[in-house]
């Protein structure tokens, strides 16, 4: 297939199944996507198992083949998703949670990784598959991140406090690109640097050192000097569709640079789009050309969203799962929710002992902690060893999960919280009585401002 046919088919699928999920299913559009693809997904298997040598799998699997979902993703979509994610975060909010966004990033998905890893081997020594420690902790960072795309997708259909929405936004897109840099850093370990820019050989503590400092100091370094060129030439003139495009520039710029570089282009992608999306909107642009630049972003954002929610639903016609490991797979999801609530806790408890946090922000921060098309790809990433197979059938069983459990119940979370806050005089996140009225009439899940509870901190 052309490039303009695989395009076509991406779009003409996406749209078919927006559709069909807005008629029908009347679930949030991301959300209702992976599930439609899932399902058309298995009625093609099912067609093929009744009625073998109707040729449909080997047909759309061929087709949907063509498409690296690798590259796709993680060195073409996910440069404008993050951008567009990040442009939209109000960088005043995200400081005022500064340390616990920056210890669930950083200290939150290491703890992460080595639970699930450890765990991974386990599980794995018990049930009969001997997964070496270093591939079950590769498994451990590329699952532990929450997905940006799908977290920012499901925070549009959910309202949180301003603060804690900033915490998980923020979390979620810092986190994405720590989480892309250890993954590379233990593949690097587990394959002595083969197939990988550090170029071979042994593996010291001096090598990965400079091999983080260069993929995460790197790109936040690359994309702040990106966004002030950017800053100066869109603060030069006031013309809306020449801003567009400078925009345009910086993000497939930036990322590609941080690629040649070896830095880490998300994270090289989410500095730009929070300093243009803050400080750029303020200082650099008009009114006029603010509604432009946001209003072409959130198109961009939704059409991508679309695509890359379907293409994750569809690649289950075209990746292998080997049933003898599904028994792990199945384990995984709890072991990745119980790790998740520790990476959260942790650090919550440790800041706690100078600020205070909402009640129920560990609950809504794990269950909101969804996982996404990037996991995926990192797992498809992975050189062809014997472990492969079993990594990705984990990952597609807790992406699914988190994708369509998770998903479709964190509102539900939000719900109950907010009632016993509304039940509960003393309770710290008791709203106020015409917010709560209001929320009714509009039946949207809808929490208190942190202003509004007396006895909370910032932290």
């Amino acid at each position: 297939m052309s490039l303009l046919e695989i395009i076509a088919m991406l779009i003409g699928f996406s749209a078919l199944g927006g559709l069909i999920n807005h008629r029908f299913l009347k679930l949030p559009h991301t959300i209702g996507l992976v599930l439609v693809a899932l399902l058309a997904s298995g009625l093609v298997l099912l067609i093929e198992y009744l009625v073998p040598g109707t040729n449909i799998q080997e047909t759309l699997s061929d087709a949907i083949g063509e498409i690296d979902f690798q590259k796709v993703l993680m060195e073409g979509m996910l440069s404008a998703l993050l951008f567009a994610g990040a442009a939209h975060v109000d960088l005043t909010e995200l400081a005022e949670r500064k340390w616990a966004i920056g210890l669930m990033a950083t200290v939150g998905v290491i703890t992460s990784t080595f639970i699930v890893g450890g765990a991974t081997w386990g599980i794995g020594q018990a049930l009969g598959f001997d997964i070496p420690f270093i591939w079950a902790l590769i498994f451990g960072a590329l699952i532990s991140p929450t997905d940006p795309v799908a977290v920012l997708s499901i925070l549009k259909t959910v309202r949180v406090p301003r603060l804690l929405q900033a915490k998980i936004a923020g979390e979620s897109l810092l986190n994405d690109g720590v989480g892309v840099v250890v993954f590379s850093i233990l593949v690097v370990i587990a394959t002595g640097g083969a197939g990988v820019h550090h170029g071979g050989g042994e593996v010291g503590a001096a090598e990965i050192a400079t091999l983080f400092a260069q993929e995460a100091l790197g790109g936040a370094a690359l994309g702040m000097i990106a966004g002030l060129m950017a800053y100066y030439l869109m603060r030069m003139i006031d013309e809306h569709n020449i801003e567009v495009m400078i925009t345009i520039a910086l993000v497939t710029g930036v990322y590609a640079l941080a690629l040649r570089l070896h830095a880490s282009g998300p994270i090289a992608v989410v500095v730009a789009g929070l300093f243009i999306g803050n400080h750029g909107a303020r200082f650099a642009m008009s009114e006029e050309t603010r509604e432009h630049v946001f209003q072409f972003w959130e198109l961009t954002d939704e059409i991508l969203n679309s695509v890359l929610f379907l293409l994750i639903g569809l690649e289950v016609l075209v990746v292998t799962f080997s049933p003898e490991h599904f028994g792990i797979a199945l384990a995984m999801i709890p072991v990745v929710l119980i790790a998740r609530f520790i990476a959260v806790a942790i650090p919550i408890s440790l800041l706690r002992i100078k600020s205070s946090f909402e009640d129920g922000a560990i609950r809504i921060l794990t269950w909101a902690g969804l996982r996404g098309g990037i996991s995926v790809a990192l797992a498809l990433s992975l050189p062809n060893t014997e472990y492969k197979p079993a990594i990705l059938t984990m990952t597609y069983a807790v992406v699914v999960f988190s994708i369509l459990v998770q998903g479709l119940t964190v509102e539900r979370l939000v719900r109950s919280i907010i009632k016993d806050a509304a039940e509960d005089p003393s309770h710290p996140l008791r709203p106020d009585p015409e917010e709560l009225d209001a929320a009714r009439r509009a039946g949207q899940a809808v929490m208190p401002e942190e202003s509004n509870a007396g006895n909370r901190g910032k932290g």
